[in-house]
């Protein structure tokens, strides 16, 4: 069972990582670099979010740290 604890932390976890990866997503559109470097920006952005995400929710699985060094 999770406690509110944990789960507080994970929601505030994930929207602190959907605010920085919506913001660097802004930016690189923002900064406007040509063609091929955005779209391989994109791409590499889109799979740290999913990296991060699947390592955040893990964590609820067994108790881990998120990311260890």
């Amino acid at each position: 069972m999770i406690s509110i604890a944990v789960a507080v932390n994970i929601v505030i976890t994930l929207m602190v990582a959907g605010l920085v990866f919506w913001l660097l997503w802004w930016l690189i559109s923002y900064i406007a670099p040509p063609e091929p470097f955005r779209k391989v920006a994109n791409v590499v952005l889109a799979i740290l979010a999913v990296l991060v995400v699947i390592g955040i929710l893990l964590s609820l699985v067994n108790g881990q740290p998120i990311f260890r060094p």
